[in-house]
């Protein structure tokens, strides 16, 4: 009974942790902001005070009591509850211009133009417009069982609406014309298969699931397998970062470049801005590397409490903002 005990309390306490050698103080690029974040969509953040973080920082308007961050425009804000309703509110007035009830809580959204595209969490995908107010249409992909946290919000390329489905794959429909859509396939796992990231990379479209980065483009659709944890473009690369703590460089051709690996590290964040590599473990060690991966630095931050979000060279974590900037490789 005792050796079984002391095998059971061997396993339990045998997880591996990153553990780099040598680390560094970013204490000059740490400053604090007064709240904390609670819930992250890809767009952005929010504060345990009721604010939000998008793109373009801290945002001062209020979301409201059980509301969420979902994006935001130059005029509005899009947040939702868990009953389904989509608040769209006026940045400038920091009032509510429209309460849509969707009656299915919502995954994730964008705005353009006046109009919304979201998609709801029974795999559901419409388009609103503000102006009339009512939608535009509303179709049903196939039902998901568990879906990646990490969920693509719609993209627009004029005219056109990218909606990153949780069953894996892209549905692109012409907002003016929305009946006749293209279907694009990614995946077709049954669980934890929903699109995580979404982007432009000049005129190839890139999408990624948990196991697969694709792009289509003129040259036709291409695709990377790996276990991934997340996306960047930057500087003409694809830069993926993957769940055994890998950092791989891509070109347009999906051909690897360059690949780096912390062992035992687990991201929590991570970004490619100004020529540097950042990526976050989530004991606390920000990795800063240079574009080619061959020269890095680490940073102790501390481990990492509740969610990050990270936009342009601002990492927020755990009330605080490091400016990565001013941090060097």
């Amino acid at each position: 009974m005792v050796a079984a005990a002391a095998l059971l309390f061997s396993g339990c306490s045998s997880k591996k942790y990153f553990e780099p050698e040598q680390t560094y103080s970013a204490g000059s690029a740490v400053t604090a902001y007064g709240s904390k974040i609670v819930d992250l969509s890809r767009d952005g953040a929010t504060l345990e005070n009721g604010q939000y973080i998008g793109k373009r920082g801290v945002g001062k308007l209020n979301l409201g009591t059980g509301y969420r961050f979902l994006s935001e425009s130059s005029a509005y804000v899009l947040a939702s509850n868990p009953e389904g309703k989509l608040k769209i509110i006026n940045k400038r007035s920091a009032k509510v211009l429209r309460t849509v009830d969707l009656e299915v809580p919502i995954v994730s959204a964008a705005l353009h133009n006046g109009t919304v595209a979201y998609i709801l969490n029974n795999n559901a995908f419409g388009l609103y417009r503000i102006n009339d107010n009512k939608k535009v249409m509303e179709n049903r992909s196939e039902v998901t069982y568990a879906i990646d946290t990490r969920a693509a919000s719609p993209m627009f390329i004029d005219s056109l609406v990218v909606m990153p489905m949780l069953d894996g794959k892209l549905v692109i429909l012409d907002s003016s014309n929305p009946a006749d859509a293209k279907i694009i396939y990614l995946s077709s796992d049954q669980v934890f298969n929903n699109v995580i990231y979404l982007s432009r990379f000049g005129d190839t479209l890139v999408a990624a699931t948990p196991k697969k980065l694709i792009t289509v483009g003129v040259d036709g659709e291409m695709e990377y397998r790996a276990n991934i944890s997340d996306v960047a473009i930057a500087g003409g690369s694809i830069y993926l970062f993957t769940k055994e703590g890998e950092i791989i460089k891509l070109n347009r051709a999906l051909e690897e470049k360059a690949r780096k690996k912390f062992k035992y590290a687990h991201f929590a964040a991570s970004t490619v801005v100004e020529g540097r590599v950042y990526a976050l473990d989530q004991q606390g060690s920000l990795i800063v590397l240079s574009s080619d991966l061959k020269k890095y630095r680490i940073y102790e931050l501390g481990e990492v409490e509740s969610p990050v979000f990270v936009s342009g060279t601002k990492l927020y974590k755990d009330g605080k903002i490091i400016d990565l900037s001013k941090l060097k490789y």
